[in-house]
C-alpha cells in the first residue's frame, strides 16, 4: 500500500513538472514566432526532387535556396527581401561584369538556373535580348518561379534538360548565342561533363563570332589548374576574375580577341549607372579583370571519359 501511494505521488509530481515545462516551451515558441532573432533561419518550403530536396528559407533579411538542408555547404541563391534586385553574391556580380567585354549581347544562354538571379537581372539590363536558361531539375524551376520571382515569356525562356544535351542540340540545329554563362552546380561541384575540352569545344561552336563564355568556379578548387588549362586549350588567353583567395573565380573567354583595359574601363563607365541598382560598383568590378595567358605549365586538361 505504501509503495502504491509513493508511485502515485511520483506520477502526479512528474505530470505537474511536465505541464510546467510544456507551458514554458509554448510561451517561448510564441515569443519566437512574433519576434525571432534575425539570425534564426526560418524554413519556408522544401520542394521534393529526384536529385536533392530544394530548401527555401529566410535568414539575415534574405531569402535563400539550398539543397538538402538549410545549414548545408554553400547557399545556391539568395536575395535581399528589402531590395530584391541587389545581388547578394560576389560571383553573380562578377559574371554580370562580362558586359564590360560585350555590352549589348542580343542572346544569352545560361546553364544552371538556381534562383534565377542572373536571368532576372539580365532581362532587366538587356530588355531586347533573348535569355534562355537551362536547368536539369524541374524542382529548381518550380522554386525559382514560386519563391524567387522568376517569370518566363517570349524573351525569358527556360528549358528543363541537361545543359550539355541542350548545347549539343543547339549545335546540330545551327543556333548560336552572343554569350553563354555556365553556372551549373550539383550538391558537390560542377558536373564533370560540363568541364571538359569536348564540352567547351561545343560551347565555342555555339558562340557567335566574338561571343563570350562566362563560367563560375572556385578560387580554391582542386581542379583550378586543370580547369584553367582546359579553357586555355579551347579559347587561348582569358580573363580570370577572383573574389579573394577563398571565394569564387569567374572565367571570361572569347571566341575572338580580348579587349584591352581601355575598352573595359570605357564600357564600365558607360554601364555604371545601370549596374548600380544590382549592387555592382563598376569601378571596383573592372579592377578585378586580369588576363591569364595560356594554362598552367604541366596541368592536364580535362577530357570526357572514354
Amino acid at each position: 500500500m505504501k509503495s502504491m501511494m509513493n508511485n502515485r505521488i511520483s506520477l502526479l509530481l512528474a505530470a505537474a513538472v511536465a505541464a510546467v515545462i510544456a507551458t514554458i516551451a509554448l510561451g517561448l515558441g510564441q515569443g519566437e514566432s512574433d519576434s525571432a532573432p534575425a539570425s534564426s533561419a526560418r524554413l519556408l518550403h522544401t520542394e521534393p526532387s529526384d536529385h536533392a530536396p530544394v530548401v527555401v528559407f529566410e535568414q539575415y533579411g534574405e531569402r535563400c535556396m539550398n539543397f538538402n538542408e538549410m545549414e548545408g555547404e554553400g547557399r545556391q541563391t539568395c536575395f535581399q527581401l528589402d531590395d530584391p534586385d541587389r545581388m547578394v553574391f560576389e560571383y553573380t556580380r562578377m559574371m554580370t561584369s562580362a558586359l564590360f567585354v560585350q555590352p549589348d549581347p542580343s542572346s544569352v544562354l545560361i546553364i544552371g538556373l538556381g534562383g534565377a538571379t542572373l536571368p532576372i537581372a539580365l532581362h532587366k539590363l538587356l530588355p531586347g535580348a533573348l535569355i534562355d536558361s537551362v536547368e536539369l531539375d524541374p524542382a529548381v524551376v518550380r522554386v525559382a518561379q514560386q519563391y524567387f520571382g522568376y517569370e518566363t515569356g517570349p524573351r525569358q525562356r527556360v528549358f528543363v534538360e541537361d545543359g550539355r544535351e541542350f548545347v549539343e542540340r543547339a549545335h546540330r540545329e545551327g543556333r548560336q548565342y552572343d554569350m553563354i554563362m555556365l553556372d551549373a552546380f550539383d550538391v558537390d561541384y560542377i558536373p564533370a561533363h560540363l568541364l571538359t575540352v569536348e564540352f567547351l569545344q561545343l560551347v565555342r561552336e555555339v558562340l557567335a563570332s566574338g561571343g563570350l563564355v562566362v563560367a563560375n568556379s572556385f578560387a580554391q578548387s582542386r581542379m583550378y589548374e586543370r580547369e584553367s588549362a582546359t579553357y586555355a586549350v579551347v579559347f587561348g588567353d582569358f580573363f580570370n576574375l577572383r573574389a579573394g583567395l577563398d571565394g569564387n573565380r569567374v572565367i571570361i573567354a572569347s571566341k575572338g580577341d580580348l579587349p584591352d583595359a581601355a575598352v573595359l574601363e570605357r564600357n564600365a563607365v558607360m554601364l555604371a549607372e545601370r549596374l548600380e541598382p544590382f549592387g555592382i560598383d563598376a569601378e571596383a568590378a573592372v579592377s578585378r579583370f586580369s588576363i591569364m595567358k595560356g594554362g598552367p605549365d604541366g596541368a592536364d586538361v580535362l577530357r570526357d571519359k572514354p
